[in-house]
């Protein structure tokens, strides 16, 4: 059973709570504002899990550090920050898995985006592009998780080769890949990548039920990342499907 701390015990904290048990996890500290995370403080666990907010992501890394305990980053909005935490953990030699969204079904979507790029990428006559919804409480935007999919076009596409999020007034750069975002209500996460052309019209949609998916991918990747060092992407759990052999 892997042991798991909560740093941050909002609605997703009380989610994975309530999940941990059926993924083998036990949470057994919780650290919050009233009884925060520090060096010399209770360790009784394995895994860290982050949900908190960007600012406090490379503190809260530099601690467990020092703890040696391994880290799963849910939060956001820190990228900017990337190799200076990447640095942080493999100089301390523990285990951290990052990703901008922790749902399985995000990867399976990922995937499938990257496929219909590769094919778009030979088939000029089709255009790209991403828009995607979210509560009006949401802070970034665009979401993290719409910038890993326009990368992952950017990666196969050739003619796409940057990314512009603001309103088009006018007729847009054919290079730009173009990212928009609609903030209300209470959206959980809606994501979709449209592919249009004279001929026809794809949609491939991404649409979150509930923040359940969210603490169940962070749980798969605390008990994965409990058994090794380094860096990782909540990708690297799930490893790319190969041709099948003849």
């Amino acid at each position: 059973m892997t042991r798991i701390a909560l740093i941050g015990y909002g609605a997703m904290g009380h989610e994975i709570e309530r999940l941990a048990p059926s993924l083998d996890c036990d949470v057994t500290r919780i650290f919050n504002e009233d009884r925060p995370l520090h060096v010399g403080g209770p360790d009784e666990f394995d895994v860290a899990i982050d949900f908190t907010q960007p600012d406090a992501v490379i503190g809260n890394v530099r601690t467990l550090c020092a703890m040696k305990k391994s880290v799963v980053i849910g939060t956001t909005g820190w990228y900017d920050h990337m190799q200076e935490v990447r640095g942080l953990v493999e100089t301390a030699r523990i285990g951290c898995i990052w990703g901008s969204n922790f749902s399985v079904g995000v990867q399976m979507f990922l995937r499938i985006v990257r496929a219909a790029a590769i094919m778009a990428h030979d088939e000029p006559s089709y255009d790209v592009m991403v828009h995607e919804w979210h509560h009006r409480r949401k802070k970034d935007s665009p979401s993290g998780t719409a910038l890993s999919v326009a990368n992952v076009i950017l990666d196969e596409m050739s003619r796409k080769d940057h990314i512009v999020n603001e309103t088009q007034h006018g007729q847009i750069n054919p290079s730009a890949l173009h990212v928009t975002s609609t903030r209300g209500g209470e959206v959980v996460g809606k994501h979709v990548v449209t592919l249009d052309s004279v001929f026809d019209s794809i949609e491939i949609t991404h649409n979150a039920k509930n923040r359940s998916g969210f603490a169940h991918g962070s749980l798969i990747a605390a008990s994965w990342i409990a058994r090794r060092q380094g860096f990782y992407n909540f990708s690297d759990v799930f490893p790319e499907i190969s041709e099948p052999t003849q």
